[in-house]
């Protein structure tokens, strides 16, 4: 043994222990493992950092983008609310919802891109159920791993060891021929995450920032505004029929706002936010904010009338337009103003409908109402004018709806990125590009389409996930050019060759989930493809059970951040820790292993 092979052995060890310690982040860990790798010798400073340059880091840094698209245009809130209405907000029945979801897609695309498109989706049904993102992002990677064992495609190494069989003068595997181990095993897997596997997972207390910020109907209780939404039509005789809102005055004359319009014709989804030059068409409903008497008297007045208005329709409302509480700050331009001439619409965009002074309620009059320091202000208008607020030099923003988190910036794109993330699996899963040169066009057509801005889309690369990936690829790199890795192989199969078949393929599954675990699944099938077809040879059984039994193992890495892209993926968002991955991952491996070593020999004869 050389000394290069005890260092790498040191340093890989040292690198586990850190990882359970937990003291340090994992990427900083990951980025010491480089620079000592740098400065060691054994590897060159460029293959040091070839991590950060390889396609898999580059496939998952366009996945994130990508990802965000689907976020951003609202698809990721649409199929979370909808998952949430079947399952609610009970986490057995949102994973439930989940699972079969994910093993679903896993069959037909790489399980890595599975997981980062379902992230955004992910995350945002954990917090609207009140559960923190570890109680889901984990079981979801974990069975997208396994389902990724039930089709050729569905994960590398089922084509490593089907293309290994061919240049063998074998058959292969054919697309579906990993279904009846796969299935079982992934059946077996669902029931145990779904049942004892919950047990096992992190138990965290949700975010509690969102908790303490107020929602809507908070805003409303607080400034005493239910009942104030109001749906007009407009009488055929109306005088506001082609009138600006400007000219209107409606609030000099009858204190109430109109704030949006929907146009005879526009999708019933489809709610413009009124500004000063708006002009009223005869067929257009009116969305008002207002007391019931002064609605009443606008009505009367005006030639106007009253419509119900559903809990869609208040839920439509709501999803287009909402609150921001603002003060005014003791140096703002707008102290003694009067609330006409502060002009919050024209500045803002936005409409007032609610004021505080010293915790009491004003009873507003827009052309006498004069603005002090300390006021606190509720507007109203649309969610994109909401988010710009923080910008703004005379008001303090106090709060913000919690809401707001489920805006997106980019609807009326949601088509685009729907069309290009389906032209992506698509293509991923006939393999008619590679898949890394696949993520990357998708992700530069996000942008260029708009679903996604440049800002935004570096705003999405997960540092601590690219950079901890990228940053142990080298130490497998070190590990075969030291020989550590040639070595820990030729130690474990030297003495046994005269091993049964059931015997080979347990000490094979062994050694494969195990160096699974610091090497990628990919790197470690192509390195033991060879070595399980000459024990094949020398002990003259079939090798299709044997093969079979590699590609099960080298996709049943779970037990550590490192083992897989996919649990790389959701160790930041999901704020996991090493052992997480142990504690649930080692047990179901074990579960794989001997399922696998059951099932393999039932369905593929020795």
């Amino acid at each position: 043994m050389t000394a290069q092979i005890v260092f790498v052995y040191v340093l890989l060890a040292l690198t586990i222990g850190a990882f359970i310690i937990d003291r340090w982040r994992m990427d900083m860990v990951a980025l010491m493992v480089v620079i000592v790798l740098a400065l060691s010798g054994i590897i060159t400073p460029g293959e040091a950092v070839a991590g950060f340059g390889n396609t898999i880091v580059v496939m998952i840094a366009a996945l994130f983008v990508v990802g965000e698209g689907i976020f951003r245009t609202g698809v990721a809130g649409f199929i979370g609310q909808f998952l949430l209405k079947i399952g609610g907000r009970s986490e057995l029945r949102l994973l439930m919802v989940l699972l079969p979801m994910v093993s679903l897609l896993s069959t037909s695309i790489s399980s890595t891109g599975t997981v980062a498109l379902l992230i955004p989706i992910v995350m945002t049904m954990a917090r609207k159920a009140s559960l923190h993102p570890s109680r889901l992002l984990l079981p979801v990677a974990l069975i997208t791993l396994v389902a990724g064992m039930t089709t050729l495609i569905g994960t590398p190494p089922n084509i490593i060891v089907s293309g290994a069989l061919r240049e063998a003068g074998h058959a292969g595997f054919t697309f579906f021929e990993f279904m009846p181990v796969g299935g079982i095993i992934l059946l077996v897997c669902l029931i145990l995450m779904l049942s004892v596997g919950r047990m096992l997972l992190p138990k965290r207390a949700p975010v509690a920032a969102d908790s303490e910020r107020a929602s809507l109907e908070d805003f409303a209780r607080r400034y005493e505004i239910d009942g104030y939404l109001h749906k007009l039509r407009i009488g055929a005789d109306s005088p506001v029929i082609g009138k600006t809102v400007t000219a209107l005055q409606w609030r000099r004359g009858f204190n109430v706002t109109l704030f949006a319009i929907r146009r005879k014709g526009d999708s019933p989804n489809t709610l413009v936010p009124v500004m000063l030059n708006t002009e009223i068409a005869p067929d257009d409903t009116l969305w008002i904010y207002g007391h019931s008497e002064d609605v009443a008297q606008l009505c009367a007045s005006m030639h106007l009338y009253r419509a119900q208005f559903t809990a869609y329709e208040e839920r439509r409302v709501q999803r287009a337009f909402g609150y921001a509480e603002i003060m005014i700050p003791p140096d703002s331009a707008l102290v003694g103003a009067t609330l006409e001439q502060a002009a919050f619409r024209r500045r803002y965009g936005l409409n007032l409908i609610a004021m505080r002074r010293h915790k009491e309620l004003v009873t507003m009059q827009y052309s006498e109402t004069t603005l002090q320091t300390g006021d606190t202000l509720l507007l109203a208008g649309a969610w994109t004018h909401i988010s710009r607020l923080g910008t703004e030099r005379d008001i303090v923003v106090l709060q913000t709806p919690v809401e707001l988190d489920d805006i997106a910036p980019h609807p009326d794109k949601a088509w685009r990125a729907v069309l290009i993330l389906l032209s992506m699996i698509g293509v991923m899963a006939f393999g008619l590009l590679p898949n890394v040169t696949v993520v990357l066009v998708a992700a530069m057509l996000m942008i260029m389409s708009g679903c996604v801005t440049v800002k935004e889309s570096y705003q999405s690369l997960n540092e601590t996930s690219l950079v901890l990936l990228a940053g142990m690829l080298p130490l497998a790199t070190a590990m075969e050019k030291s020989g550590a890795l040639q070595l820990l192989v030729d130690s474990l199969l030297s003495g046994f060759s005269d091993i049964s078949p059931l015997g080979l393929c347990t000490l094979l599954f062994v050694l494969t989930a195990v160096l699974s675990q610091f090497m990628s699944n990919t790197a470690t099938t192509v390195l033991l493809a060879p070595v399980a077809m000459s024990m094949c040879q020398v002990l003259e059984i079939a090798p299709e059970p044997v093969m079979m039994t590699v590609a099960i193992a080298a996709s049943s890495a779970f037990a550590t951040p490192i083992a897989s892209p996919v649990n790389s993926l959701i160790v930041a968002p999901g704020q996991y820790r090493f052992v997480d991955f142990v504690k649930i991952g080692a047990p179901l491996q074990v579960v794989i292993m001997l399922l696998a070593l059951w099932l393999v020999p039932i369905f593929f004869p020795f």
